[in-house]
């Protein structure tokens, strides 16, 4: 058992910088990480007090009383800390969790800027989906018809030659019925108009993925299930996530295949309540509580494409066309969600998150 002086001890060493405020929004306690952070002593912030160190604008204070009002623990994203004389106002992300047995005390936990790193590159996928969506409405146009021509001249050719002739005719064949799949798949970032939503049992729709993946391209490689049943329904369109989770173990079962076949793939689902996104430009604020994993063991991606692995044409397989991920990029936007890519030695993990859905009667049962 721990000594009540250890706890001290624990908290001084978490990484993240951590602040315990009383019911009158005084600093009771921070962490070296805290320090760090604020660029001050516990003692000069305590001193202080929180509303020395948070621009006047900051929706801390409210934040603090709902957790005091509700009892429950709150996450909120792109939440402006800091001032000019605590080391720069900065954007981070918040949880703040009431303190057991202590009234209006509360724990407030400081993450720089997770989510809001996901949003700007969220925003990134989408700009460079639209990019994509113009050259695909040009190359449908300006490249299938001609492309057309071409192979039906080279099967009329066909007639009469002899076989090392037939080698070349059919090797246009195939070439241009290779550039007419990759013209179709970045024709579907040209569709611009609004998904048809609705709730959707996310984990019918994760079933129905296992079972054509163990049907096929999976057929040898272990798939985990780890769902919440609790979860509420998606608010999403039931294909379109079925195309975006397969799309993603897909390329999970690839990676274990490239690896040498040693592996598993992983299928989660949880809720995580109090989850907003701030829009900038607006007081809006999105809900996404809801979580959908894949995680795979075997190669991770290369760190120069980690960042970049959403935008069309980037791509970690040598003969990939960097369409896919793109895509689901695209689709997940398209819902209102996030996704998030990450990878280390030990596994990658593609995270999605959605919002939920209002109505309880579900589209696909």
């Amino acid at each position: 058992m721990i000594e009540p002086s250890g706890f001290s001890s624990i908290l001084f060493s978490v990484p993240n910088p951590l602040l315990v405020v009383d019911g009158d929004n005084e600093i009771i306690f921070a962490n070296v990480a805290a320090e760090n952070f604020f660029q001050a002593s516990q003692k000069s912030l305590a001193r202080r007090g929180l509303m020395a160190i948070i621009p006047s604008t900051s929706p801390l204070p409210g934040l603090l009383d709902e957790v005091r009002a509700s009892g429950a623990t709150i996450n909120e994203h792109e939440v402006a800390i800091g001032t000019p004389r605590s080391g720069g106002e900065r954007i981070t992300d918040l949880q703040i969790a009431p303190v057991i047995d202590q009234q209006g005390t509360v724990l407030m936990q400081i993450l720089q800027r997770s989510m809001a790193r996901k949003i700007d590159r969220q925003l990134t996928h989408r700009s460079a989906a639209r990019t994509v969506t113009g050259m695909a409405s040009m190359l449908a146009h300006e490249i299938k018809n001609p492309l057309s021509g071409i192979r039906g001249a080279a099967q009329l050719l066909e007639t009469g030659l002899d076989s090392q002739d037939l080698e070349l005719t059919e090797l246009i064949v195939t070439e241009t019925d290779r550039i007419r799949d990759l013209v179709n798949q970045m024709e579907e970032f040209s569709d611009e108009r609004p998904i048809v939503r609705g709730p959707v049992n996310i984990h019918s729709v994760l079933y129905h993925v296992r079972n054509v993946s163990k049907s096929g391209f999976a057929r040898d490689i272990e798939i985990k299930e780890v769902y919440d049943p609790s979860l509420p329904p998606v608010l999403g369109n039931r294909d379109q996530l079925i195309q975006v989770l397969l799309n993603l173990v897909k390329n999970a079962a690839e990676a274990i295949t490239d690896g040498g076949g040693e592996g598993a793939i992983t299928l989660s689902t949880s809720f995580r309540p109090g989850v907003h996104l701030s829009v900038r430009g607006s007081g809006e604020r999105i809900s996404l509580p809801l979580e959908v994993r894949v995680a795979n063991t075997g190669e991770k991606i290369p760190a120069d494409i980690l960042p970049h692995l959403f935008e069309p044409f980037v791509s970690s397989k040598p003969n990939g066309k960097g369409l896919g991920l793109a895509l689901t990029a695209k689709i997940v936007g398209d819902h209102g969600g996030v996704i998030e890519c990450d990878s280390d030695d030990r596994q990658t993990v593609f995270s999605i998150l959605l919002p939920m859905s209002d109505d309880e009667r579900l589209s696909d049962e």
